[in-house]
Order: C-alpha cells, then structure tokens, then sequence
C-alpha cells in the first residue's frame, strides 16, 4: 500500500475501516483486503494497537517489536500467524469453489517494501533475540496473506514481483520469523548478515 500510515490508523480504531476493505476481525488482530492486490487473493493481518503493552512505537515493525519485551513479542507473532492460518483455510475453500483445485498461500513479512536493501543483525543475550532491520516506509507492521500465483493487474513491475519471490530473502516468511524466538545463542553468535539481492557479506556481524 501507498500510503501505510492508514495502516496504523486502522489497527488503533477498527471502527473507522470502511467495509469493503475490512474481512474479518479478532480480539488481537484485523485482516483486510490488500488495497493493490498482487495475486488473486492477497490480505494484510493488522495486530491492534492496545496500551500499555501494544503501543503504536511498539507495533510499528519488525524491528520495534522485537527489541521489545521478547514474550509480548512472540505472543504478537503467533497470535499474527494463527489468524493466518485460518484466513489461508478460507482462500483455499474459495479457491476450490470458484477454480475447482487449490494452490500455494504463502504468509509472511516484507523485509524490505521499498525493495531498498535489507541488513539483518542478530544479537542474543539468553532468550533475548533482536533484529534490526533497515527498511524505511513502515507505519504499522503487517502480515502478507497472499496466493502464489502473483496475478494481478496490481502487479506491474520486477520490483513488485521480487518483493513477494519465495526464494529472494525480500519476504520473510512466517515459519522463519517464529523459529527466532527458538533459536540457540550460537546461532546468533555466528550469522553473518547479508545482502538479500547480492547475498554477499555485510560489514556488519553478530559480534557487534
């Protein structure tokens, strides 16, 4: 979306989504309609914004939500991908009902929307895990719901086309994202962090 500040907007007062874009709502998240769709089906899962734990500061991407307080976090994440989960369940009803077969749903985060490139660093002290990214153009963080057929009017450029690929580290998918909260200390200890369109090494290491 354009504009992403609408975005925050939304996951602070629900009430003000206008019920073409609105699809569904639960306690913790609300799933709309991609304004410019990239594929048949594409969703964004908004987490609410709900003081003190949830604040718009904590909520406005991968990054501040993640430096944060690591339990409100994971529970922020798993709460995102369940509600995912079941809207993928729905597209692929659908899917069937109106093609007669079903295809690939993938669910994840953009790393980089503006397709600027992205630097992941890892640090972890015990259970704590940090990510910084570096991205620009987030107003509220978001979960992609979106079919793999990349079919839409919407999608009119490579750069449209490379933020969602699988396989090009611009999209962060959500198994990936909650398997951090998991992960042992050595693995931060040593990943390196790298370039996603050139894969090469950044000056930047876990030890820093």
């Amino acid at each position: 979306m354009s504009n992403l500040n609408i975005l925050r907007t939304y996951a602070q007062k629900p009430a003000s989504l206008p019920a073409s874009i609105k699809f569904k709502e639960t306690p913790k998240n609300i799933t709309i309609f991609d304004i410019y769709p990239k594929s048949i089906f594409h969703f964004l899962v908004l987490p609410r914004i709900q003081p003190p734990k949830l604040t718009a500061g904590t909520l406005n991407n991968l990054q501040t939500l993640l430096s944060g307080d690591q339990a409100c976090a994971k529970e922020v994440i798993l709460g995102l991908a369940e509600d995912a989960k079941t809207v993928k369940e729905e597209i692929q009803k659908e899917m069937i009902q109106r093609f007669g077969f079903k295809w690939d749903v993938w669910i994840g985060f953009h790393g980089a929307p503006s397709m600027s490139c992205v630097l992941l660093k890892f640090s972890t002290l015990s259970t704590f895990i940090h990510a910084t990214l570096v991205i620009r153009n987030i107003r509220h963080l978001h979960l992609h719901i979106i079919s793999a057929d990349l079919c839409s009017e919407k999608m009119k450029n490579k750069k449209h086309y490379n933020s969602f690929h699988p396989k090009l580290g611009f999209f962060l998918h959500i198994d990936e994202v909650t398997s951090w909260f998991d992960a042992d200390h050595t693995f931060f200890s040593t990943k390196v962090s790298r370039c996603f369109p050139c894969y090469r090494s950044s000056p930047y290491n876990t030890g820093a």
